[in-house]
C-alpha cells in the first residue's frame, strides 16, 4: 500500500465497484412528511368526474327537498309517450305493457301528493305551535298568556298561505287524477276492442281431456293455452278483460304455506281479499266492471237444466288446466257425471256457434 495517500485515495486506487456518492448538485433532496393531508390540485375541464363510491364519504346527511309536484302537462314525455306507443301497436303484450307503467306511474303520482300533503300539514302544526308558544311566554311587566303584538297577525298570514298552498295542491291533484283515469279508460277500451277483433278473426282451441274416476265421476283437463288465447277465453267467458297479461300462468304467491291467491291487488281489490272463499269469487266476479283482477284461472258460469248457474273455474296447473266447480265456501275437482258432460256440453255448444275449436278425448 503506498504511503502518504488519504484513505478515499486508497478506495479508488483499490478498483472498488462501488458508486461514487453522487455530487451535492444532483442528490434528491429530502421531503419530510407531516401529519397534514396533501392538496387535491384541481380537477382538469377534460378529465372525468370522480365515481360515485369516491364521493360518498364527501357527502352530508341533509335531507332533500321534496320535488315540486305537478300535474301531467299535456305533449310531456312520461305518461304520453306510453299512450302513443298504445295508440301506435297493435299488440296485446304491448298494450297490456303501457298499461302496466301508467298504472305504476299514477302510484308515485299519488304518492308525492300525499308526502306534499303531509309536508303542509306539518308545516302548519309546527308555525301554529312555535306562535302559541311565542303567547305563552311571560315577559317582565306583561300577563301571563297574552299574545305579544304582531303574532297574531302573523300567524293569519301564515294560515292564509297555508290554505292557498293546499288548495292549489288539491286543484293539481284533481286534475292529475283525472288525467290518469281518462288514460286508464282509453286502455281499456282499446284492449276490449282490440280482444273483440281477434275473436272475430281467430278462434281459441281448446283441448279437453277426460279422466275416469270410478264409474260416475271424473277429472276433466283442458291442455294448457297461449298467453293471448288466454285473454281471448277469459273475454268469451265473461265478457271481460283481465287486468295483466299473463294473468293466467303467474303462480306466485306471497306465503308459501299457502296456494297462490286467485285475485291480484287490483281494481279495489284490497291486499287482504285476495284470497275469498268461492262464494266471495264468485260475488266479486259478477260485479259490475270492465276489467277482472283474475290470477292463475279462468271462470266460467255454466247454465243449470232447472235454471240458475254453476260456478265453475279452469286452475292451471302446469301443463293442463283443470276443471273445477264452486262447492260452498271452496272448490272441488272431482265431477260429477251430469257436472261432467254439462261442461262439455257447454264448450261443445261454443264451437257449434263458431266462437271456439274444440276437441275431446276420452281417456
Amino acid at each position: 500500500m503506498a504511503k502518504g495517500r488519504t484513505p478515499k485515495q486508497r478506495r479508488s486506487a483499490s478498483g472498488s465497484k462501488r458508486k461514487s456518492d453522487p455530487s451535492p448538485s444532483k442528490r434528491t433532496p429530502s421531503v419530510k412528511t407531516t401529519g397534514r393531508r396533501r392538496p387535491v390540485p384541481p380537477r382538469k375541464a377534460s378529465e372525468a368526474p370522480p365515481p360515485e363510491r369516491a364521493l360518498a364519504p364527501l357527502r352530508r346527511d341533509t335531507p332533500k327537498d321534496l320535488p315540486a309536484v305537478v300535474a301531467p302537462e299535456k305533449g310531456s314525455g312520461g305518461t304520453h309517450s306510453v299512450l302513443a306507443r298504445l295508440r301506435s301497436l297493435e299488440n296485446l303484450e304491448t298494450a297490456y305493457e303501457a298499461w302496466l307503467e301508467l298504472k305504476l306511474e299514477h302510484g308515485s303520482a299519488r304518492l308525492r301528493f300525499q308526502e306534499e300533503r303531509e309536508r303542509l300539514d306539518q308545516q302548519g302544526a309546527f308555525l301554529v305551535g312555535a306562535v302559541r308558544a311565542a303567547g305563552v311566554e311571560p315577559t317582565p311587566g306583561s300577563q301571563p298568556g297574552i299574545m305579544p303584538t304582531g303574532a297574531d297577525s302573523f300567524l293569519r298570514g301564515a294560515e292564509a298561505r297555508l290554505s292557498q298552498a293546499r288548495e292549489e295542491l288539491a286543484r293539481k291533484e284533481a286534475d292529475s287524477e283525472a288525467f290518469y283515469q281518462q288514460a286508464f279508460a282509453e286502455i281499456r277500451s282499446t284492449l276490449t276492442d282490440r280482444i273483440r277483433r281477434y275473436l272475430e278473426g281467430s278462434r281459441p282451441s281448446l283441448q279437453l281431456l277426460l279422466r275416469k274416476v270410478g264409474a260416475t265421476r271424473s277429472i276433466l283437463h283442458i291442455s294448457r293455452v297461449g298467453q293471448d288465447e288466454s285473454l281471448l277465453l277469459c273475454f268469451l267467458f265473461t265478457g271481460r278483460i283481465p287486468s295483466r297479461y299473463g294473468f293466467l300462468f303467474d303462480d306466485s304467491t306471497d306465503d308459501v304455506s299457502l296456494p297462490p291467491a286467485p285475485l291480484y291487488p287490483d281494481e279495489g281489490v284490497e291486499p287482504r281479499d285476495t284470497r275469498p272463499t268461492a262464494a266471495a269469487l264468485e260475488a266479486r266476479i259478477r260485479a259490475p266492471g270492465e276489467v277482472l283482477p283474475l290470477k292463475g284461472f279462468l271462470p266460467i258460469f255454466m247454465p243449470r237444466p232447472a235454471g240458475g248457474e254453476d260456478f265453475f273455474r279452469l286452475l292451471q296447473r302446469g301443463p293442463v288446466m283443470e276443471v273445477e266447480v264452486a262447492d260452498g265456501a271452496e272448490f272441488r275437482n272431482i265431477l260429477s257425471r251430469e257436472e261432467a258432460e254439462r261442461f262439455a256440453g257447454h264448450l261443445l255448444r261454443l264451437k257449434l256457434e263458431g266462437k271456439l275449436e274444440l276437441e275431446i278425448e276420452a281417456g
